[in-house]
């Protein structure tokens, strides 16, 4: 059976860009794939802790010398990189804040980025990622435009490409809403793109 894994990240809960598209995304899918499943991670609703120390030690602990508080330390990665490795699509919805991602989605990529369950290290190989064979869309929302000039600015969709691509989820779609702190046109015309995308995914 179909799966898709919902991230969303933004803290507005109501009156959120990247949530309402993200409705709007699964609507999509789920009419061109009944009957799926659909697991949602909000972020915001459900907070992920930050690493700790003991959550450090776990990860770089081979599993037969983890001790009970090792595997409670490292609990929540497991569950969270079972999400992940179990959904056949990926959505993730973010707003940006100063020209970065929010701290609690990065606290979810603190968790899911962890050696030899999600990428491997070899000497002769280098870096390896093991998270393969996904579909991956990624709605983002800001309130500049970028267009404009900003483009170096953008820290958001460079650093979640590039995290994405390290875990193995190659060639990331992304679906970028700008303008939303003012400049109407410009927030009429990306989410009219978003939303004519996202139409022609499964038409």
């Amino acid at each position: 059976m179909p799966s898709l894994l919902r991230i969303d990240a933004s803290s507005r809960l109501e009156g959120s860009h990247s949530r309402d598209m993200g409705d709007q995304f699964v609507q999509q899918w789920t009419s061109s794939h009944p009957g799926a499943e659909v697991i949602t991670r909000d972020l915001i609703a459900t907070p992920i802790p930050h690493v700790s120390e003991a959550t450090i030690m776990g990860f770089f602990s081979p599993p037969e010398q983890l001790d009970d508080a090792g595997k409670v330390a490292t609990a929540l990665s497991d569950e969270l990189i079972g999400e992940l490795k179990a959904a056949e699509t990926i959505l993730i919805t973010t707003p940006m804040y100063n020209f970065s991602l929010p701290s609690s989605l990065k606290a979810w990529i603190d968790h899911v980025s962890r050696i030899n369950h999600t990428f491997s290290f070899s000497p002769e190989e280098g870096f390896a990622g093991l998270i393969e064979n996904k579909d991956v869309y990624v709605i983002t929302s800001c309130g500049a435009v970028f267009a404009g000039g900003l483009q170096a600015m953008d820290f958001l969709s460079t650093y979640l490409k590039a995290m994405l691509e390290f875990l193995g989820l190659t060639n990331p779609t992304f679906l970028p809403i700008e303008g939303t702190s003012g400049d109407d046109e410009t927030l009429a015309r990306t989410q009219a793109a978003c939303v004519n995308a996202i139409k022609n995914f499964w038409s």
